[in-house]
């Protein structure tokens, strides 16, 4: 029988240590300063990812709506059939994947920058030495542990970690734009932290 509790702890104590040893670098300070120049010129940050790390891209970019800086996520399939015309000159991409090899991922680059040239690449992986990172102006890699599942393969501690760098960018770009409680309160009306941002 699975001691269910044991596992906990292991899993608790993997994903602890993989948060612990993301690689902390002059990355992030980069990525910020992209971001809210992107803003500054009018641009947006345009997030995207597959599969999970899709779902990670998305919450990240809605936290930074909420929090001062115009975000999007696009669907890398849907980018492929006329999504790609959210695009803007002066929009930041963040791309997650773990492998650094996602098809979708690899080819909305390349379309990407068909679009726009100038476009900049912020991307987030467990493979420093993919195809993706060596397309980008900016990675940051994860720190590439394993999964926590028992087959190793479905992502567990990778979105986790990205998680994690998601609110590390979003946190330290508040603190950069010196982003107010008052300015929360504009962009977030309803439910219990719209009330409390009123008080």
């Amino acid at each position: 029988m699975i001691d269910i509790k044991q596992s906990m702890r292991e899993i608790l104590a993997a994903e602890s240590r993989a948060i612990e040893n993301i690689p902390v670098t002059d990355g992030y300070e980069d990525a910020i300063k992209l971001i809210v120049e992107a803003k500054n010129n009018g641009g947006k940050l345009v997030t995207s990812g597959m599969g999970k790390c899709g779902q990670i891209a998305e919450n990240i970019a809605t936290t930074f709506c909420s929090t001062g800086i115009p975000a999007v996520f696009l669907h890398p399939s849907e980018a492929q059939h006329g999504d790609l015309g959210i695009l803007q000159p002066h929009d930041v991409m963040l791309l997650l994947s773990n492998s650094g090899k996602t098809n979708e991922i690899v080819a909305l680059v390349q379309l990407a920058k068909d679009l726009y040239p100038e476009l900049r690449f912020i991307v987030i992986t467990g493979n420093a030495d993919s195809p993706l990172a060596k397309v980008s102006d900016i990675c940051l890699p994860t720190s590439g542990a394993p999964e926590v599942c028992p087959l190793g393969l479905t992502p567990t501690t990778s979105t986790t970690m990205m998680t994690v760098m998601g609110d590390v960018l979003v946190v330290n770009t508040m603190k950069v734009t010196q982003f107010s409680r008052q300015q929360y309160a504009l962009r977030h009306h309803g439910g219990y932290l719209g009330e409390k941002s009123r008080q």
